[in-house]
């Protein structure tokens, strides 16, 4: 019987502190830290060299469907009440709103050095170092909103820009492509700084710190995130029934992005899945 996803701001006391728990016994396990390691390793860009999964092509949705729902397996395993909750970003957008509250995620990082000082994610907490990075920094950092050169979090009206787009992707598959539901809710937009990041990039720019870059996965807000992308795939998919991943084979030989993304029914590392069999998974959650 399928489980099922709560929107974070809907979460009773306990099952807050349940989730935090199971969070913090993966961190003490090492597991967690293989999941950031994970990320890291398959955070491929457009100018980079060989087969792209997670970011910039067409897999970005099935990919992290896939690697959202390994985490929540592994909170299961310690609790088997957990279950992932997403951050409504688009209805709680303070600093100070759900999930930034002291018995969940914590707070802003302090203005000195970016450093969470506070809920258990803390560095003085004493749970949570981070041990896999792009730096050499061992605490959780984080600049809600970008201090120095504030932005906003993406609107209603943002997210239904890329809902409403029939097409899930288009070639060239990457980050420069203007059609397409997957890169509308990614966020390669045209242009240059905060106007050109779009949806999923524009949530990771304004949460800052940690969330930027392939080692996001230290802060857990990035499980939130990406649970919250993967309800907008989800409805993506009930609002235009005709249509499916693409592409639904692989670029020909003479083209640039031939052996550069995944195909339909192609295998997904680092998993023995392909896109296709990720398309649904409402037998395992449901969201509420």
């Amino acid at each position: 019987m399928a489980y099922v996803r709560k929107n974070a701001s809907t979460l009773t006391a306990t099952e807050r502190r349940r989730f935090v728990n199971a969070l913090l016994e993966l961190k003490r396990r090492g597991e967690y830290d293989e999941f950031v390691r994970m990320h890291i390793d398959y955070y491929t860009a457009d100018g980079e060299d060989g087969l792209r999964t997670a970011h910039m092509t067409p897999s970005f949705l099935p990919w992290h469907r896939r690697f959202v729902l390994e985490l929540e397996r592994a909170l299961r395993r310690v609790d088997s009440s957990v279950t992932m909750p997403y951050w409504d970003w688009t209805r709680d957008r303070t600093t100070s709103s759900v999930p930034w509250t002291s018995d969940l995620l914590g707070g802003n990082g302090r203005r000195s050095d970016r450093q969470v000082t506070t809920g258990p994610f803390a560095y003085g907490a004493g749970h949570w170092t981070i041990k896999e990075g792009i730096t050499d920094g061992k605490f959780l950092t984080r600049d809600l909103g970008r201090a120095a050169a504030p932005i906003e979090l993406p609107t209603r009206s943002e997210l239904k820009f890329a809902l409403d787009d029939p097409v899930y992707d288009a070639a060239p598959w990457n980050s420069t492509v203007t059609r397409g539901f997957r890169n509308k809710l990614e966020g390669w937009g045209t242009g240059s700084g905060s106007v050109s990041w779009r949806n999923h990039n524009r949530v990771h720019r304004w949460v800052g710190g940690a969330m930027l870059g392939g080692a996001s996965v230290n802060d857990p807000v990035f499980w939130l995130h990406h649970a919250f992308l993967d309800l907008q795939w989800q409805k993506w998919q009930s609002a235009h029934r005709e249509h499916r991943y693409l592409p639904a084979k692989q670029p020909g030989p003479g083209d640039k992005q031939h052996g550069r993304v995944v195909a339909r029914d192609e295998k997904l590392p680092p998993w023995n899945v392909t896109p296709d069999s990720l398309e649904d998974l409402s037998g395992i959650y449901r969201y509420a």
